[in-house]
C-alpha cells in the first residue's frame, strides 16, 4: 500500500469484515497505520479450542465465536482512541454483538467472490485458516447490504484503492453508508 501521511481522526472504532482471504488485515492495518490508530487482529484473539479446531479444517460454530466477539467487542471499547479490528464477523448477529458493545461502531465489508478467496487462502502459508473451510464462511455470510454505518468495497480493488475509499468514507462522517465502492 502507498504510504499516505498519517491523519489523526477522532476515536474512531471500525471494524474491517469479510470472509478468509478477502484482505481484512492487510486493509485494518494501512488504515490504522494512516490514521495513527491501533489495528486489532481478530485472529489472534480466538480461544485455544477454536484455533485448534479451525487448523484441523473443522468450521466453527456460533458457540465457538460468542466468548471471541466478547473478547473483541472488550478490546475494541477499552480503546481511549482509533482503533481498527479485522474480523470476519460474518452474520449480522456478530456484528450487533459488537455495537453493542461499542456504540457507533462502524463497518467495512470487503466483498469477494467465492472462487477468489479460496485461491487466496490457499496460496498463503502458516495461516491457521484452512483453504477447505472457505466454503463454509461464505455458506454463513449474512452480507451487510443496507446496514447503516457500513462501507462495502470490492476485493478486486488494489489495496491502495480500498485504503483511499476507506479514508474517505470515515472523513466524511457517514456519508457514503452502504455505497459500494
Amino acid at each position: 500500500m502507498t504510504v499516505l501521511p498519517q491523519r489523526r481522526n477522532r476515536a474512531v472504532k471500525l471494524v474491517v469484515i469479510g470472509v478468509a482471504g478477502c484482505g481484512k488485515s492487510t486493509l485494518a492495518g494501512g488504515i490504522a497505520d494512516a490514521l495513527g490508530a491501533e489495528m486489532i487482529e481478530g485472529d489472534a484473539h480466538h480461544l485455544p479450542a477454536s484455533r485448534d479446531k479451525m487448523s484441523r479444517g473443522i468450521a466453527l460454530q456460533d458457540s465457538d465465536r460468542e466468548p471471541w466477539l466478547d473478547r473483541l467487542g472488550a478490546l475494541l471499547a477499552a480503546r481511549p482512541g482509533a482503533a481498527i479490528l479485522a474480523c470476519s464477523a460474518l452474520k449480522l448477529r456478530y456484528r450487533d454483538r459488537l455495537r453493542a458493545a461499542v456504540p457507533g461502531l462502524r463497518f467495512l465489508f470487503i466483498e469477494i467472490e467465492q472462487a477468489e478467496a479460496a485461491r487466496r487462502v490457499g496460496a498463503r502459508s502458516g495461516h491457521l485458516f484452512p483453504a477447505a473451510l472457505v466454503a463454509s464462511q461464505f455458506e454463513a455470510l449474512e452480507a451487510p447490504h443496507g446496514e447503516a454505518g457500513v462501507l462495502i468495497v470490492a476485493a478486486t480493488l488494489s489495496p491502495d484503492a480500498q485504503l483511499e475509499a476507506a479514508l474517505r468514507w470515515l472523513g466524511t462522517a457517514g456519508s457514503h453508508d452502504g455505497a459500494p465502492a
